[in-house]
């Protein structure tokens, strides 16, 4: 052993440069934490994915867009904030851009809820409704409910027929139908 093999010995230096102080620095650490960066990147991108395909509502897929710019830097060796930075672009690029498409595109079939299936039609009131008493029942394909009228100064007697305009809470917000 040479002199100065024993003092990079001594001096915890593993790089072969006596007197130094550096830890072992033939490039490999360097190498590790792109690894590293790269395994975080393919974490993200497949959590992304994965929820995105349980929930099907268009909620991470633009992440995972921004995690895939992320991961091919990393691959690259790009610096980790030029990572982070590029993928938080890339995100809001493709969330600013495609979302409004996407969910023009998506929603066009979706199928309404029970309630909310029951705006439009019309409604045969059972009891009067008077906003300023707080009392009015509907019937609307066999089934009873609350109502208000969207006018508070209209009092519409029992036997009129309505067309259901929204929803509010528990109660339909009806108006008179056309006919009467």
């Amino acid at each position: 052993m040479t002199a100065s093999s024993w003092e990079a010995t001594c001096s915890g230096d593993r790089s072969g440069s006596p007197g130094t102080g550096h830890a072992h620095t033939d490039g490999k650490r360097g190498d590790h934490m792109n690894e590293t960066y790269v395994i975080v990147w393919i974490i993200a991108l497949v959590v992304f994915i994965l929820v995105e395909l349980l929930t099907m509502g268009l909620t991470t897929i633009w992440f995972a867009g921004g995690s895939l710019v992320g991961l091919l830097l990393a691959v690259a060796g790009a610096p980790v904030w030029v990572q982070v930075v590029a993928a938080l672009i890339v995100t809001i690029i493709l969330l600013l851009t495609t979302r409004p498409i996407a969910i023009k595109y998506f929603n066009k079939d979706r199928v309404r809820t029970n309630a909310e299936s029951l705006i439009g039609h019309m409604a045969v009131v059972m009891t009067d409704i008077d906003n300023l008493q707080g009392v009015g029942l509907v019937n609307v394909g066999g089934q009873e409910w609350s109502a208000r009228s969207s006018d508070d100064d209209v009092i519409i007697p029992a036997g009129s027929v309505v067309e259901i305009l929204s929803i509010s809470g528990v109660k339909l917000i009806v108006r008179r139908g056309a006919e009467q």
